[in-house]
């Protein structure tokens, strides 16, 4: 299957795109997701560690089986003050 996943933040400037597509398998879970899109951008690997990753706008663990149209986006840390 093939998701759009949605870049925030930091995550966009490290792949200079809002959105990115990711082939996965069929029953793959959000871990899957993460060891895809950090072999695909290296420089993302150590941002998506510390990201939560939302599906269909609900925040989801790495067990999480992604489905076909599902909505995913990785929303980076928050820092500020």
């Amino acid at each position: 299957m093939t998701l759009t996943v949605h870049l925030f933040a930091r995550g966009r400037e490290l792949v200079g795109a809002d959105t990115v597509a990711a082939e996965l398998p069929a029953a793959a879970t959000v871990a899957d997701l993460r060891r895809t899109l950090a072999a695909r951008f290296p420089a993302l690997a150590g941002l998506l560690a510390r990201s939560a990753v939302a599906v269909n706008h609900d925040f989801a663990e790495d067990n999480r089986v992604l489905s076909p149209g599902d909505e995913v986006a990785v929303i980076p840390p928050v820092s500020g003050g």
